[in-house]
């Protein structure tokens, strides 16, 4: 596992003008791909440069090349396809675009899946620093109807199952051997399965439907994220939805905070900036006393500009302290700041006083341990 600093990011960026226009020219037809590629691989390289400077040790492209945070990436899986679902996600307060993904054949892993090259890309640029990879959770196939076709393809659920989790495992392999040593994979799941298993406390019939989803995604992460080489950090992002500055679902980590406690990752991203999180107290079953996992407690809004209160920050860290220890713990911002190419309601400037802010604490927190 390599060894990271007490702070880190979740790893979408705001998109500068100039990318937001580009894409606007080429959906229009107005500029070729190779057009666009060129003003994306100019933004990255800023964007790379100025993560540096601000003293990240593990940067990202600030998923410039995306239109959505997972559809991009589940698109490129062999036996996942586009279509349009009419429907906006339901978020509180905004509406989104309607692009959705459905499989439309048995799933398998893709060498020519788009991710790679893009990662070559970040790989080739970093200086000073790791890149590092997000991609979104298996688990976002089998919800939400995405995958209720799958018995076209297979003759049983285990088989569609462990066919997408052979594909994660042979993906994240070969961003392995392109050089990548830090994955982070972003779920929304484990969040609307804290919504649901509320929802059908006192409904056992229903309730059993979201625990059967639960086991599934265990199964499948850790399938996923099995066999893999010692030295890579495999990290999750466990969110409640980001859109403008909106959100999905709500609620504390506590019905969930076993099936997370039994997932094989090194790092777990929580969303902590509102009491919409909850209290601390699930940390400690999520943590499980693994000495190799550390909890990074996402106490920095991105949802806005304003500043947090840095002493009630590290009261909170403090907090974190007393059920997992302080070298387990590190912070970031709750989510990114542009989940999809839209990005939340606050300005570029607000953005790096956010990742300045997250930085500045860490090290005083971290300084003298």
């Amino acid at each position: 596992m390599t060894k990271l600093a007490h702070y880190d990011i979740v790893g979408s960026f705001l998109r500068p003008e100039e990318l937001k226009e580009a894409r606007k020219n080429f959906n229009q037809e107005k500029i070729s791909q190779e057009e666009l590629t060129k003003i994306e691989d100019q933004e990255i390289k800023r964007l790379i440069q100025k993560e540096e400077e601000l003293g990240l040790t593990a940067v990202t492209d600030g998923e410039f090349r995306r239109s959505w945070w997972h559809l991009d990436f589940l698109w490129g899986l062999n036996g996942v396809a586009k279509y349009d679902y009419k429907e906006s996600y339901k978020f509180h307060g905004a509406k989104t675009r309607t692009d959705n993904a459905e499989l439309s054949g048995k799933i398998a892993y893709n060498p020519d899946h788009p991710f790679f090259d893009a990662f070559k890309f970040v790989n080739a640029n970093v200086k000073n620093a790791i890149a590092k990879q997000t991609i979104p959770s298996p688990t976002l196939l089998f919800r939400d109807n995405r995958s209720d076709n799958w018995p076209n393809f297979y003759d049983n659920k285990k088989a569609y199952l462990d066919d997408l989790a052979t594909a994660y495992n042979k993906t994240i392999k070969h961003f392995y051997d392109l050089g990548c040593r830090y994955i982070q994979i972003d779920d929304t799941t484990w969040a609307f399965l804290i919504s649901k298993l509320n929802e059908t406390q006192n409904d056992p019939k229903e309730h059993e439907k979201y625990v059967q989803l639960a086991e599934e995604s265990v199964y499948v992460i850790n399938k996923s994220i099995e066999n893999l080489p010692a030295d890579l950090t495999l990290a999750t992002h466990i969110c409640r939805g980001n859109f403008k500055s909106t959100f999905l679902f709500s609620g504390g980590y506590e019905p969930i905070a076993k099936y997370l406690g039994q997932l094989n990752y090194d790092r777990f991203f929580l969303e902590y900036d509102s009491d919409r999180a909850g209290d601390l107290k699930p940390i400690k079953q999520i943590w499980n006393n693994r000495d190799n996992v550390t909890i990074v407690l996402g106490l920095i809004t991105s949802k806005n500009g304003e500043l947090e209160d840095p002493v009630a920050i590290a009261k909170r860290i403090t907090e974190a302290d007393q059920l997992v220890p302080l070298d387990n713990l590190a912070l970031s911002t709750q989510c990114g700041f542009a989940s999809t190419e839209e990005g939340n309601i606050l300005s570029e400037a607000d953005q790096w006083k956010k990742i300045k802010f997250v930085v500045k604490i860490a090290n005083n927190i971290w300084k003298s341990f």
